[in-house]
C-alpha cells in the first residue's frame, strides 16, 4: 500500500515541496540582504577626490584642472568673504551700541546748574577737555547709560542688521552645500578661505565680541 502509485508517501511530498520552496526563499532573502547593502553603501557618505564634483549647479562641473583650480579659489575667497562679513556685523553692532550708550554733554558759560546735576549722576564720567563744533570745550561730563531692555527699533540700524544678517546667512549655507558634496579640495578650499579671512579680519570679531 505504501508504494502504490495513486497514493505516494506523504514523507516524500512533504521532502519534495520543502526542497522546492527552500532554493526559492533562499534566492529572496539572498537577494533581499544584496539589495540592503547596496542601498546603505549608497547612502554612505565619504569624502572623493574627484575633479568632475558638480558645485550648485550641474552647468558647474568642472572638467579640466584648470576650471577644478578656478572653482577651489572661487571658494577660499567665499569663505574669506564669510568672515568679512561676520567682522562686519560685529562692528556694526559695535558702532550701534556706542551710539545708543555714550551721551555727552558740554557744560558753557551759564549752563553751570547743568553740570552740578550730572555731577550727582554715579554713572558720569569728568574729562577736563573735549573737542567739539565749537573748538575745545572744558568740564565735559561723559554719561553713560545702562541699558536693562530690548533697543528699540530704528530705521538706520535695524534694516541694515537685517540685511547683514541675510547674506550671512545665504553665503553660510552657499558653503555648507558645498562641504556636502564631500569633495576633498572643496572642503579644504573652505578650510583654507576660513583661515585667510580670520587672519585678515578675526582681530575686529574678537575686539567686538569683548
Amino acid at each position: 500500500m505504501d508504494t502504490h502509485p495513486l497514493f505516494p508517501r506523504h514523507d516524500g511530498h512533504g521532502t519534495t515541496t520543502g526542497s522546492t520552496m527552500d532554493p526559492g526563499m533562499d534566492m529572496g532573502s539572498g537577494s533581499g540582504s544584496d539589495t540592503s547593502g547596496a542601498h546603505s553603501s549608497t547612502m554612505m557618505a565619504v569624502f572623493q577626490t574627484s575633479m568632475a564634483t558638480s558645485l550648485y549647479s550641474a552647468n558647474w562641473t568642472p572638467n579640466s584642472t584648470g576650471t577644478y583650480a578656478a572653482t577651489c579659489i572661487f571658494l577660499i575667497v567665499f569663505a574669506a568673504l564669510f568672515r568679512g562679513l561676520l567682522a562686519l556685523r560685529s562692528w556694526q553692532e559695535h558702532r550701534w551700541m556706542d551710539r545708543e550708550l555714550d551721551r555727552r554733554f558740554v557744560v558753557v558759560d551759564g549752563k553751570a546748574p547743568l553740570a552740578e546735576t550730572l555731577s550727582r549722576d554715579s554713572l558720569a564720567k569728568n574729562m577736563t577737555m573735549a573737542l567739539s563744533a565749537n573748538g575745545v570745550e572744558e568740564n565735559v561730563l561723559v554719561v553713560r547709560r545702562p541699558t536693562t531692555h530690548a533697543r528699540p527699533w530704528r530705521l538706520s540700524v535695524d534694516p541694515v542688521r537685517a540685511v547683514i544678517d541675510t547674506a550671512i546667512a545665504g553665503v553660510g549655507y552657499l558653503l555648507m552645500l558645498a562641504v556636502m558634496s564631500m569633495n576633498v579640495g572643496y572642503f579644504l578650499s573652505i578650510l583654507g578661505g576660513t583661515f585667510v579671512g580670520s587672519l585678515l579680519v578675526g582681530r575686529f570679531i574678537a575686539v567686538s565680541e569683548h
